[in-house]
């Protein structure tokens, strides 16, 4: 999945983004509200994980735009404050959920897979196809009784071509949503990367190349 981490911080941010990379997410950083709203407009996030208390364009303002562009993104809303009060104000601006800080890193991650759950159509939290089976929380693949041992990229890239439940998926869907914007769309990437997940998954092949198109897994 692709997230957008909004915080002013920038420590915090990095960190953040560095721990949900590490979970496998493509991730996006920006630091003030008004990059959050520009990002936002062009990429399709799963989730956006937004500070509340923005210098500039306050989070309440980047939340609105979100929420009322129709745009499938989830806004995890985060903020210093933990009273009932301000929750039920986030909220009430569109938000889908909404953190305290401090918070454990682990619920978190568990909450933005949740987010991304909600998407529409909804996602099952394991995916299963072609007898490999995919469980995004605890980072494991099976195909059969086998733990296949993949990359945080491979990783990614399956857990894409899975959710398309055997639709074909661009070239160009795999980069938005399995890297971040700082990845070159001329390199091959993603032919390098199915190179290594195929070899992994082993026979027989399970992920076909649709010429001129993309990739699915049969």
């Amino acid at each position: 999945m692709r997230v957008l981490v909004v915080e002013d911080h920038r420590l915090l941010a990095d960190a953040i983004a560095e721990g949900l990379r590490g979970e496998a997410m493509a991730v996006d950083v920006v630091y003030d509200g008004a990059a959050a709203s520009e990002r936002a407009a062009v990429n399709d996030y799963d989730v956006i994980v937004l500070d509340r208390d923005l210098p500039g364009t306050h989070g309440d303002d980047v939340c609105r735009e979100v929420t009322g562009s129709g745009r499938s993104s989830r806004v995890l809303m985060l903020t210093a404050s933990s009273s009932v009060q301000d929750r039920v104000a986030g909220l009430s601006l569109g938000a889908d959920d909404y953190l305290p800080k401090p918070f454990d890193f682990a619920e978190l991650v568990a909450r933005v897979r949740a987010l991304a759950r909600r998407s529409v159509p909804p996602v099952a939290p394991v995916l299963n196809r072609a007898g490999i089976r995919l469980d995004p929380h605890r980072r494991e693949v099976r195909r059969g009784d086998t733990e296949i041992r993949l990359s945080r990229k491979e990783f990614a890239v399956l857990e894409e071509l899975l959710r398309a439940d055997g639709a074909t998926v661009s070239t160009e869907r795999l980069l938005e949503k399995a890297w971040d914007e700082n990845v070159n769309p001329f390199t091959n990437v993603i032919r390098v990367t199915l190179v290594g997940l195929r070899r992994k998954l082993g026979d027989p092949p399970v992920v076909e190349t649709v010429h001129g198109v993309g990739y699915r897994v049969r």
